[in-house]
């Protein structure tokens, strides 16, 4: 079994900033992959950033420059911190990650619940 704990999401003004956190737990041998999704109202869940554990990092280009991604591999969790926020940044904000469990041999993808990020004035 894999839990998220996800933190940090809120309201906020244009061009204000939010760190969100995602803390992952359970029968977890090895994390591959940690990172972030959203999904506005109407549209489809896509990709903000990712980071693999060998610090591969990729970033929406709608969010380059002002997100920064990382993670503290100890602790088994990923940070996003958005900056620069824009109206159009609204969405729930899922974290994901590639993680295979202790004894298995094959990962798999898992989800957080989502943190809604609400940016307006």
């Amino acid at each position: 079994q894999v839990r998220f704990v996800e933190s940090g999401g809120g309201l906020v003004q244009p061009g204000g900033s939010l760190r969100l956190s995602c803390v992952a737990s359970g029968s977890i041998s090895t994390i591959y992959v940690m990172g972030w999704y959203r999904q506005a109202p109407g549209k489809q869940r896509e990709l903000v950033a990712y980071h693999t554990t060998d610090y591969s990092i990729n970033y929406a280009d709608s969010v380059k420059g002002r997100f920064t991604i990382s993670r503290d591999n100890a602790k088994n969790t990923v940070y996003l911190q958005m900056n620069s926020l824009k109206p159009e940044d609204t969405a729930v904000y899922y974290c994901n990650a590639v993680i295979r469990k202790i004894a298995t041999t094959t990962p798999s993808t898992y989800w957080g619940q989502g943190t809604q990020v609400t940016v307006s004035s």
